[in-house]
């Protein structure tokens, strides 16, 4: 423990001091007096408000017990975020936690917030009271179980807030982006129909002879049979364009730059449109072409306003599969679809990092019946590790079959691959191979937590550089009443 105040005062207590002041901490209220050895030495902290007790992750841990005052612990999270974790008062203690836990450096910030004083015993004389005193071994282990569940839970939800975070921010890029192509194309839209109606109109006024309006009708049929053969490559769209923006420039057309690229990119070459410099005399050609031009850039509008749409309703559907599997009660879970509906909602992070995804399903894979939930959160875990750890442009495989009755799924990515000292301890809570502020250490653990109690099912990994894979096996029926 450490001080930041000159006014703090620290002295070693006597044998007859620490009877006394014992009698304010309920833990130690019922040693007797000849016990008191077992605590060692003893250290009274006397501090005014605002001192620093423990600095996070640089003091040493001792075993302290409030006699009066109040100290409020908090955790500062990397982004410079301060978590709240408690407040210590009159009677209460507070270290035996991470002791227990064999933590050498503080893992939160502890701080007065009023004159307070402290008795602080070192980690030797701790483990010497746990020994020797039975009546404040069971009071301290059942302290720290509530200390240890209230961080875990505090934790596990703010795990559960950043992928919720991360998912929500995802799905908004997604949404977003066939959003405002819609929103482009019906613009486009408008522009072209304008166009239409401004051609139309002046085909009114000066009517059409036969051999045009055949003309015209071809042309239109052709437009909206759609079974002109596109560009194969980029090289040849732009080749064409040049051919066709020449040609249309040398039988007079004036806006050739424009006409050519919509023309090409829909399928059209010299030989479609003759027809209309045959049927259109020079003064009335450019309207034909524009009118082509304007009708094929309407199709192409409407067709883009279709794919956006669709992409919103193929979200909409993911969303909806994906927060389906967290219903209560007994259901049917299609674990193809549940991965799915995960890749579409991670779909930005694979294209931020130019990732193929590679899936290998096997054909009539069983469906789950299960009581269980969170399925879902298994794949968002494993995949945004997968994400995380595979190099940049290289491939995520996922995997799926069928062994001894259980529906296997194997996520593989191509990174580094886990050390070997670190493996015993991948599915450990707050254990994190990642940089600091990119893991919070809980992902795999929440996984390996919903496969074995929700499912009943294992989950493991095997690794080596170049190839790192974790599978899940789950029973076809898990929690289903006969």
């Amino acid at each position: 423990m450490e001080t930041t105040k000159t006014e703090a005062t620290i002295r070693t207590l006597s044998q007859q001091e620490l009877s006394l002041l014992i009698r304010k901490v309920p833990i130690l209220s019922r040693l007797k007096p000849e016990d008191l050895s077992c605590l060692g030495t003893v250290e009274l902290v006397e501090a005014p408000a605002g001192t620093v007790l423990y600095r996070q992750g640089q003091t040493g841990v001792c075993f302290c017990m409030v006699l009066e005052g109040e100290v409020r612990a908090v955790r500062y999270e990397i982004n410079g975020v301060e978590t709240p974790l408690s407040v210590f008062r009159d009677g209460d203690t507070f270290g035996e936690a991470p002791l227990l836990l064999g933590v050498e450096k503080s893992g939160v910030h502890c701080e007065t917030a009023a004159p307070t004083r402290v008795l602080r015993v070192d980690a030797e004389g701790f483990w010497r009271l746990m020994a020797t005193c039975p009546t404040v071994r069971q009071g301290v282990l059942a302290t720290a179980m509530e200390r240890v569940h209230t961080f875990q839970a505090t934790t596990l939800h703010q795990e559960k807030l950043i992928s919720l975070g991360t998912l929500a921010a995802g799905l908004m890029h997604e949404l977003n982006n066939p959003g405002a192509a819609a929103k482009r194309s019906a613009a486009l839209l408008r522009e072209s129909l304008g166009r239409l109606q401004d051609i139309s109109m002046r085909f009114c006024r000066s009517p059409l002879t036969a051999d045009q309006a055949v003309c015209l009708r071809d042309m239109q049929a052709e437009v909206l049979a759609h079974d002109k053969a596109k560009p194969t490559s980029s090289l040849e769209e732009a080749d064409a364009e040049e051919e066709l923006a020449n040609w249309l420039e040398s039988i007079g057309v004036a806006n050739s730059w424009k006409l050519a690229p919509t023309l090409v990119a829909a399928g059209w070459r010299r030989g479609d449109i003759e027809c209309a410099q045959e049927a259109f005399p020079a003064e009335t050609l450019q309207d034909a072409l524009n009118w082509l031009e304007a009708l094929i850039s309407a199709m192409q509008q409407l067709g883009t306003i279709e794919e956006s749409l669709s992409r919103l309703t193929e979200l909409v559907i993911a969303v909806k599969k994906y927060a389906y599997e967290d219903k209560s009660g007994e259901h049917v879970v299609d674990v193809h679809e549940s991965i799915q509906s995960t890749l579409i909602i991670l779909g930005h992070k694979f294209r931020h990092k130019q990732l193929a995804i590679e899936k290998d399903f096997v054909a009539d894979l069983p469906k789950l019946k299960t009581r269980g939930t969170g399925l879902s959160q298994v794949w968002t875990n494993l995949l945004d590790n997968a994400t995380d750890a595979a190099p940049q442009g290289s491939k995520v495989r996922i995997r799926t079959w069928v062994e001894n009755g259980q529906v296997c799924v194997g996520i593989a990515d191509e990174g580094a691959g886990i050390a070997p000292e670190l493996r015993d301890q991948i599915f450990q809570p707050f254990f994190t191979t990642k940089p600091a502020g990119v893991g919070t250490g809980l992902g795999l653990e929440i996984a390996k937590r919903i496969v074995t109690a929700q499912f009943k099912g294992t989950i493991g990994f095997t690794s080596e550089p170049g190839r790192t894979e974790f599978v899940v096996k789950l029973p076809a029926t898990t929690g289903i009443r006969d």
